[in-house]
């Protein structure tokens, strides 16, 4: 079966063929970090994560790139209204959403390059652009003109977004010297007070389109297979990526997707909104993986529409699966074979929620064997869930290890849950129900849930 995936420039699902054999080019747009992650900002991570992991599934070995914006017109104003560096404060945030994506268990990147460490290639980009009569210098500045472009023969200017030329508006208010309302900005000519470096055409710095254009044609190549960003990116800033690299006559992406946002009452996320959840506050209502799973749960290119009742909801459906595992033998349970229908469902574009309901099914068969006291049956799809869930990133024994520091941890945890069932067991046989009810009140207490089998008591994590 081939992967098919849903391109957003040709608005087709097109059969995904790398342009190297055995390997997979991918670069996602990544923060702009200037306040605290939200899950908004989190889904692009963990949507992408999943395509990254299942490419590896198929025996790809994948190059992932994932920049970072670390020079901005926000970043700039917010430092400035705190009365801190810019440096400063980009950094802190930065590793905001480093441990926002670790503690979600989103891979790290191969790269993750910044835009205030590519202005060499930059300027590289841009003298190119000038000498193919695409771009020009105005007071300092450089613009890329989209005029010329747009008359040129090779021009696909407005293809991707779908938008007419004549109404696009760039969003640009605070540059100068542009000979055409739709030209954007290359590089920005220094202000007084703010970051710079020099160029040929004057001290600046870099807009925000050129940057990516930049980073991901030096580390993928002129060509390379699939660019990834929010659905919110793709104008002005995928259009104009895509205008820039093709008028320097790179190839660039080959496949474009996108991710949709994440809503509240119908209004995609956003700090202007004051609709913002951060990632420890979601933190303080579920687990990571649970939040993982609720991130991961709608088809990447649907709406996620976000509701604690919907959080709460996902949450229950990840501990049925972890129970299962932890149940049919938890660590002594092999990673199994991918069966047919989850593989179907993840090669057509990433078909998440069919890949969970596989996964589901696995869970309701497991547990009718564990019941009938089928244990090989019951090891063999806890092992199948193993090895779907690790390519959705939520394994429970790869988080339990995670969580626990190591085996280690969870056999002293085990051995002290025991000892409490034990005196529970022996309170029971001795018909003091009083004790018995107290060790699993106590055990409820601390988070530990108790299940009576016929095969004894079995306990997992609230």
């Amino acid at each position: 079966m081939t992967l098919r995936i849903f391109d957003t420039a040709t608005r087709t699902l097109r059969d995904f063929e790398p342009l190297r054999p055995g390997h997979a080019s991918v670069y996602l747009c990544g923060a702009t970090p200037q306040a605290q992650p939200h899950i908004g900002h989190l889904r692009s991570g963990v949507a992408f994560d999943i395509l990254r992991r299942w490419l590896t599934a198929q025996g790809l070995d994948v190059a992932f790139v994932r920049n970072v914006t670390d020079i901005d017109d926000k970043i700039l104003r917010k430092a400035a209204d705190n009365g801190r560096p810019w440096w400063e404060w980009v950094s802190t945030y930065e590793r905001e959403f480093t441990k926002a994506y670790d503690t979600l268990g989103v891979l790290p990147p191969s790269v993750e390059p910044r835009a205030t460490g590519h202005v060499t290639q930059m300027v590289d980009y841009m003298r190119r652009l000038i000498d193919a009569g695409f771009a020009y210098a105005a007071e300092g500045s450089v613009y890329f003109d989209v005029d010329a472009w747009t008359r040129s023969e090779g021009s696909d200017y407005g293809s991707l977004s779908g938008n007419n030329v004549a109404e696009m508006e760039q969003g640009e208010s605070d540059v100068v010297g542009k000979r055409g309302a739709h030209d954007f900005a290359l590089w920005k000519a220094a202000k007084p007070g703010e970051p710079h470096w020099p160029t040929p055409w004057g001290d600046g710095r870099p807009g925000w389109h050129l940057e990516c254009s930049a980073m991901a044609t030096w580390y993928l190549g002129e060509s390379f297979d699939i660019h990834c960003g929010g659905l919110d990116l793709q104008f002005p800033h995928h259009e104009n990526e895509i205008a820039q690299a093709h008028a320097a006559g790179d190839g660039f992406a080959r496949y474009w997707m996108h991710n949709h946002w994440v809503t509240m009452a119908g209004e995609k996320m956003s700090k202007s909104l004051g609709n913002v959840l951060s990632v420890p506050n979601m933190l303080e209502l579920v687990r990571p993986v649970e939040l993982r799973y609720y991130l991961g749960s709608a088809h990447y290119r649907s709406v996620l529409e976000y509701s604690e009742a919907a959080l709460t909801e996902a949450a229950a459906g990840y501990r049925r699966i972890e129970d299962f595992v932890h149940r049919a033998g938890g660590e002594a349970v092999a990673v199994g074979d991918l069966p047919e229908a989850f593989t179907a469902a993840m090669n057509e574009d990433l078909a998440v929620p069919r890949a969970l309901a596989e996964i589901h099914r696995a869970v309701r068969e497991g547990n009718s064997a564990l019941a009938a006291k089928d244990v090989d049956t019951a090891r063999e799809l806890a092992g199948s869930v193993r090895a779907m869930t690790s390519v959705l990133g939520i394994d429970p024994m790869s988080w339990q290890e995670a969580s626990s520091g190591g085996s280690t941890a969870q056999d002293a945890l085990d051995a002290l849950v025991r000892a409490e069932l034990d005196t529970r067991a022996e309170a029971r046989k001795n018909k003091d129900f009083a004790t018995a009810d107290a060790v699993r009140d106590r055990l409820a207490a601390a988070g530990v849930e108790v299940t009576d089998t016929p095969d004894g008591p079995q306990w997992s994590l609230k």
